[in-house]
């Protein structure tokens, strides 16, 4: 089934099927699950989609994207300082590319996410349980070093009187925070889980 007969209910099949990225949801699914290799994270994937939406716009504009810095425009434009965003926004406007439209069509990677289980039916492969336990246990013994480096520290401190005696019970919690949703999740929790569902209620 191609791109454009699959169903266009969200925001990527219509972006795909407006800029004629023939066969780029088969390329992405193919990167996420790792059938060609390594796995592309969904936020990478949102990047090189972006690029090529981008990449698309310049070629309908009659710019070749040979003699204009795609990657350098597309990360001005998202992530850039606003004298460096007016500047692609200028550059881009001057090709007679309506910028806010473009900036519209782009993507997060929770509408990749939304694209590939939801209309392709994408899966991952099955996780390697015993790989994640192995991290986690990694991850809990370098912790364990840290405390016993700090309790080591504060108890050389006290002889010379640079720290007052007292009972110190030394903790160490790394967290972890989702920077799309703000959830807060401990290692273990979001390793064990498949990372955050911020993306599952998009």
């Amino acid at each position: 089934m191609t791109d454009s007969t699959r169903s266009r209910g969200t925001k990527v099949a219509r972006v795909i099927d407006e800029y004629e990225l023939s066969g780029m949801g088969a390329e992405i699914e193919a990167a996420w699950t790792g059938e060609s290799g390594e796995r592309t994270s969904l936020r990478d994937l949102a990047d090189e989609f972006n690029e090529r939406v981008l990449e698309e716009a310049l070629r309908e504009s009659g710019v070749s994207a040979l003699t204009f810095e795609v990657s350098g425009t597309y990360e001005a434009l998202r992530h850039g300082s606003g004298s460096e965003e007016t500047r692609a926004r200028r550059r881009l406007e001057r090709e007679d590319i309506d910028v806010d439209e473009l900036l519209g069509d782009f993507v997060t990677h929770q509408a990749i996410h939304t694209y590939l289980t939801k209309e392709r039916e994408a899966t991952l492969p099955e996780r390697d349980e015993n790989a994640v336990d192995r991290k986690i246990e990694s991850i809990d013994k370098l912790n364990g070093r840290v405390a016993a480096v700090t309790d080591t520290a504060i108890e050389s401190l006290i002889p010379d009187e640079e720290l007052e005696r007292a009972d110190y019970e030394v903790l160490v919690d790394v967290r972890v925070v989702c920077s799309e949703c703000g959830s807060d999740h401990s290692v273990g929790d979001l390793l064990r889980q498949g990372g955050c569902d911020c993306a599952d209620r998009n």
